[in-house]
């Protein structure tokens, strides 16, 4: 069995209820189980919430694929991790070890359903323990070094700071082109086993394989201003 599993609750700092705050005329989080229903590879769709008013709001999607899984309060505060409620989930459900496991965020609503079969394909041909959805990225990107001071002031200050280049030598500037650049995971989907999750307790493990989705796919709503861009960008593709 391939399940679809999306993680969703009331709580939010940023935005109140951003799960179904409308997006071009429909709550976020329909957006992610509509590519989920839609998805052949899926055979069945869990939204799991501690929010009645979300649950009624996903029922009322009258998706056939779709239950709702009542989460545990404690598994959906600021400092619960997605892990928490997928163990939850696998530990109260009838699956298998050997079924597979999709994590997939409401906050990446330009995922789409031949995105998630395409991932599904994908895994089977690499052979992969796991895999998550990606979008490659040509910056050049730059990391922070601090090196302590020989004579350290207090609270750590007076460190010196250097910067590194991550994926290129400055020195021998690649061209555009010819340049790899990096995969930059987008949040939107991951692939596992369920024994895998259950072993590791995480939503990646063993031979790890990515699928590169369209450069639009990046974006995730976590902002107000998220939501404008998004839109945009629904409209045209």
């Amino acid at each position: 069995m391939n399940i679809a599993f999306i993680p969703v609750r009331a709580g939010s700092k940023s935005i109140p209820l951003k799960n179904i705050k409308l997006l071009n005329g429909k709550p976020l989080v329909y957006w992610t189980a509509l590519a989920a229903q839609n998805a052949n590879c899926i055979d069945r769709l869990v939204i799991a919430t501690d929010s009645e008013v979300i649950k009624t709001t996903v029922l009322g999607f009258g998706f056939e694929k779709l239950c709702v899984y009542d989460r545990n309060p404690e598994n959906a505060v600021d400092t619960a991790s997605t892990e928490s409620v997928m163990l939850e989930y696998i530990e109260q459900s009838d699956l298998k070890d050997d079924d597979l496991f999709f994590l997939i965020q409401a906050t990446s609503p330009l995922l789409k359903s031949e995105h998630i079969d395409r991932m599904y394909k994908e895994f089977s041909e690499n052979d992969a323990d796991s895999m998550f959805s990606g979008v490659r990225e040509k910056q050049f990107k730059w990391i922070e070094r601090k090196t302590p001071h020989p004579n350290p002031l207090p609270m750590g200050e007076g460190d010196d700071v250097s910067l590194e280049p991550v994926n290129y030598d400055y020195r021998n500037r690649p061209r555009r082109q010819e340049f790899k650049g990096l995969i930059a995971e987008n949040g939107a989907c991951y692939i596992n086993s369920v024994n895998n999750i259950k072993r590791d307790k995480c939503r990646l493990s063993g031979k790890i394989s990515a699928c590169e989705l369209p450069s639009y796919t990046l974006y995730e709503l976590d902002e107000p201003s998220d939501w404008i861009i998004v839109e945009e960008i629904m409209k045209n593709t």
